[in-house]
């Protein structure tokens, strides 16, 4: 079912808010907030490290290095995605200047929630 100009419209908005979103979220390397590469990869390692043990502690009949390989698995997830903490002043500045960027989502998601309920009154 093809959408109406105005959902079309809608959708093309949205998106277009998504994208600034992204790439205000991706435009910030520097920020000491972000996730880092080899956080990641480092992560990723202990991931499949700690998979291994827990494999091997399912086909030998040796949970201590199941529990082993699961802790490390658990290591690696959150060594992969716990953002850096460099730069504590600058972090705390970012922390600051999130209030003003993340604006625009709430006015943003009011229009929206304004005009659904526009368009459902006028329906009913």
């Amino acid at each position: 079912m093809p959408l109406s100009e105005q959902e079309q419209r809608l959708l093309d908005e949205m998106e277009r808010q998504l994208l600034h979103s992204d790439a205000d979220v991706v435009g910030a390397p520097g920020s000491g907030r972000g996730l880092s590469y080899r956080r990641i990869v480092y992560g990723t390692v202990l991931v499949l490290l700690g998979l291994g043990g827990l494999v091997a502690g399912v086909a030998l009949p040796m949970i201590v290095v199941g529990v082993i390989g699961f802790v490390v698995m658990l290591g690696g997830v959150v060594l992969a995605v716990t953002p850096n903490r460099r730069g504590g002043s600058g972090s705390a500045d970012e922390g600051s200047s999130d209030g003003p960027s993340a604006k625009p989502s709430p006015k943003f998601m009011d229009r929206m929630n304004d005009r659904w309920d526009r368009r459902h009154d006028g329906h009913q």
